[in-house]
């Protein structure tokens, strides 16, 4: 007897490896810089140059790429600032990877200091937290009947609807987008670019008309020093829309999908305009996208069967199914107050306004998942004193939302993204700063289905003398939890017999209902 299948594609992580490490270095000041005499402002971000899977381990090789904003000790404390890397290797451990197989590595820094040795060179520490992880595609083989319409005959088959994903495509790529900003009329030509602050806002994904499309906008702020004789500080903010995608065919408009969106790099350089003059921004953005869909299948699979024309004993195999629990979008709004030490300048103007979030715990509890984290902000603005003309004020702020998830159970993988959707600071004095931001926190939950799939069926002749010394006629009451189906099969005779015999509309039975099941043989 043959068996009929169906084919369920899907994805398995073959697992992932944290490891934190701590770069620490000292960085000597190129001759072309002025000498440092404090750092007033620092960033720093990772780049991948390569990801190479080895037999037991990802390696994983990059950079830490550091920009300091700083106080010179030229030309009375001249601002200037100044880029630099630090290497890194690093090998994380993934039992069960084999060479060549795909595998992607992300990372996050924890924290970075950068101080000042001398004049002439810098101290850089900073702890990165480096994630690699594997992730293989597989046909999962399910059993939903028998092959042929005529054996089938032969047999009484218990057939269950299950709700499965099966995975359409999974796929990373990247988009590049290219925008060209003019200064206003108001500001003056740039000289140099000191400090550039670019941020993602707002990001949405869909699917449509073969492409998968990404749409936000682009804060972008620069603090530059003028043309002019004295080049004094200026400083410019502006925001553009973010529209960039991929090609992306999957035939099915309704599919469940997918796409994060990270950066690989966020350049701003200036350039002349027609009159020559370095009065247009050219900023050119490579994201990285990580694309999967998926399509939800209702199945009808095998669950039970046997025969009265010989013995039966289906062979069981654990196999597991996932599906879409729910997709939700939830929001967390905030409203803080900052305040400057005293020891601090004063401010004058906000020139930019950054925030990063830093989600830390996610927790299954009653009704939802807890998410749990901090947003960091940091405010870049110009002073009332002309000896420190730039300074930065940094506060950190927990915030907790829970995300609702109906029909929440055991076993739900969790799915979730953050980030910030909304972030402005506002003088309320020269001391004082309101802030108010909202975090998007992006949930996909999957519930984990345990399905005893039937692999292959063994079969044996009846035994006749057991069968016939059983009785042919059987009165049996009903118990709490019973089927028609189950009865029937352990009575010997079919499901549609006992309705027939008993005058059953349907194959409902409670508990104390009373059944007539006659045995059939032959």
């Amino acid at each position: 007897m043959e068996l009929r299948k169906v084919r369920i594609h899907r994805s398995r992580e073959m697992g992932n490896a944290v490891s934190q490490i701590t770069l620490d270095d000292d960085y000597n000041v190129p001759d072309y810089r002025p000498d440092i005499r404090k750092v007033l402002k620092e960033k720093g971000e990772l780049r991948f140059d390569e990801v190479k899977a080895g037999n037991g381990a990802a390696w994983v090789k990059g950079s830490l790429i550091f920009k300091i904003l700083y106080r010179s000790d030229q030309e009375n404390g001249k601002i200037s600032c100044l880029r630099g890397e630090i290497p890194f290797q690093e090998k994380l451990n993934l039992d069960g990877l084999q060479e060549y197989e795909p595998v992607k590595a992300s990372g996050e820094i924890e924290d970075i200091t950068i101080g000042v040795i001398n004049s002439r060179k810098l101290s850089v520490r900073a702890v990165v937290i480096l994630t690699a992880a594997a992730e293989t595609e597989m046909d999962e083989e399910l059993t939903c009947g028998v092959e042929d319409a005529e054996d089938a005959l032969d047999y009484e088959q218990r057939i269950g609807r299950w709700d499965g994903l099966g995975l359409l495509m999974t796929r990373r790529d990247i988009c590049r987008q290219k925008s060209e900003i003019l200064l206003p009329s108001s500001k003056p030509n740039v000289r140099e670019i000191l400090w550039k602050s670019i941020e993602l806002r707002n990001v949405e994904s869909r699917l449509e008309n073969g492409r998968a499309a990404i749409a936000g906008e682009v804060l972008v702020s620069v603090l530059y020093s003028e043309e002019e004789e004295g080049e004094r500080l200026q400083w410019y903010e502006t925001t553009i829309p973010l529209e960039c995608g991929t090609d992306c065919d999957v035939a099915r408009e309704d599919a469940v999908y997918k796409v994060g969106v990270s950066p690989i790099t966020m350049e701003l350089e200036v350039k002349p305009d027609y009159d020559g003059e370095e009065r247009i921004l050219v900023l050119e953005l490579v994201l990285n996208l990580d694309i999967h869909v998926w399509w939800e299948e209702n199945l009808e699979l095998l669950e039970d069967i046997y025969s009265l024309k010989r013995k039966v004993t289906p062979i069981r195999r654990e196999r597991s199914l996932e599906k879409l629990l729910i997709k939700n979008y939830a929001k967390c709004r905030l409203t803080e107050q900052m305040e400057l030490p005293e020891s601090q300048e004063r401010i004058l103007q906000i020139c930019a306004c950054e925030g990063k979030v830093n989600l830390e715990r996610k927790e299954v509890s009653e009704g939802g998942i807890l998410a749990e984290g901090t947003v960091s902000v940091e405010l870049l603005y110009i002073t009332t004193d002309d000896n420190m003309p730039v300074q930065t004020i940094r506060e950190i702020y927990p915030f907790s939302q829970l995300i609702e998830v109906p029909d929440m159970r055991d076993g739900v993988r969790v799915e979730l993204d953050s980030g910030l959707e909304q972030l402005s600071a506002v003088m309320l004095d020269q001391e004082h700063i309101e802030i108010k931001l909202m975090i998007h926190l992006n949930l996909m939950a999957f519930a984990e289905q345990n399905i005893l799939n039937i692999e292959e069926i063994r079969e044996e002749p009846l035994d006749m003398e057991q069968l016939l010394s059983s009785p042919g006629l059987v009165g049996y009451i009903a118990k709490a939890g019973d089927d028609l189906w189950s009865i029937a099969k352990e009575n010997h005779t079919t499901l549609q017999d006992i309705m027939d015999t008993n005058h059953l509309r349907d194959q409902r039975i409670s508990g104390g209902d009373k059944i007539l099941i006659v045995k059939r043989v032959g």
